[in-house]
């Protein structure tokens, strides 16, 4: 019995950083046994903010690529690939553009959401999530791993399957289901949600001098360190809930009990952060360099990608009368 397909697709419109290892990519890892995971790098996606420099797309690509490589994804097991190397999916979006409605598509969050803070929409964004259905779709996905707040993105699909399949009388496609991911959200180094655009983030693949500057400039209360402190309440004890598990109780009994200051604990968590970051931070600054063997991993995945992609347009096709 095959696997059940996971689909998931990232933007490189950023370097890695470690919300996304911790909130998603270290799922795709460990989850690589239950499903048939096809993990593409969304760089058509990735056009509506960056269409003035296509050199960082593609320089993003390969770090992405990279990254999904040394925190352990197995291109053998999972089908890691180029959104743009599977043409049939804006072939199929064409499709789901012609059976969707503005008014339906202006319910979307991310079009609601520019709109309120004044931003110009182009046409790629308030279309992003037909892309998106189109992405999730023709790779028969079962889950769709994602956040409480894109639960709409799964939902979207589903109806336009629905509306597919109803117009055209046959079930053409599978409705997926949305797999929320559990757990904390990520938090930043001044304390709110991580988030690339508040330049709150400690990147994987940083500059150690970089990431220690950022470590020990965590916002913090006032506390001395006498004083006793909550951990749950401490941005720094956040940190090291993810990188100092092996002295957790330790620190916990110290913050409860007074005896630790702030700079002290930053101190132990930059020691711990890269001593858990070491391993998988050698593998990249090698493999990053050998450009030749990052592409042939993504074309190698995206001809299995598009095996199943043409197999379903030919059905979506012949359903709507072109062939």
């Amino acid at each position: 019995m095959s696997k059940p397909i996971l689909l998931s697709g990232v933007k490189p419109t950023a370097r890695v950083h470690i919300g996304n290892y911790f909130g998603a990519m270290k799922q795709f890892v460990d989850l690589q046994g239950e499903y048939q995971n096809f993990n593409f790098i969304a760089d058509y996606h990735a056009l509506n903010q960056m269409m003035d420099d296509p050199t960082i797309i593609k320089k993003y690509t390969l770090e992405l690529a990279a990254a999904y490589l040394v925190v352990g994804l197995d291109p053998k097991k999972t089908v890691l690939f180029r959104q743009s190397d599977v043409p049939e999916v804006t072939e199929l979006n064409w499709i789901f553009n012609s059976l969707i409605t503005p008014s339906y598509l202006q319910s979307a969050h991310a079009y609601k959401d520019a709109v309120a803070k004044k931003k110009e929409v182009n046409m790629g964004l308030f279309c992003y999530p037909v892309l998106m259905a189109a992405d999730i779709l023709i790779y028969n996905s079962d889950v769709v791993p994602v956040g409480k707040d894109q639960q709409q993105h799964v939902e979207i699909a589903c109806d336009l399957a629905r509306k597919f399949n109803n117009t055209y009388g046959e079930e053409v496609f599978k409705l997926p289901k949305a797999l929320i991911w559990e757990g904390e959200s990520l938090k930043g180094t001044d304390g709110e949600k991580m988030s690339k655009s508040k330049g709150n983030v400690i990147e994987l693949f940083e500059p150690e001098e970089s990431i220690k500057k950022k470590v020990m400039s965590i916002k913090t209360d006032s506390k001395g360190v006498e004083d006793k402190k909550d951990p749950e309440a401490d941005n720094v004890f956040f940190y090291h809930k993810l990188f100092s598990a092996h002295t957790i109780d330790e620190l916990r009994s110290r913050y409860e009990n007074g005896g630790i200051g702030y700079k002290e604990s930053k101190e132990i968590l930059f020691a711990n952060m890269m001593a858990y970051l070491k391993p998988m931070r050698d593998k990249y600054f090698k493999l990053i360099k050998d450009e030749k063997y990052l592409n042939k991993v993504l074309a190698d995945g995206a001809k299995r990608a598009r095996k199943v992609a043409q197999i379903k347009m030919e059905k979506v096709r012949r359903a709507v009368g072109v062939r």
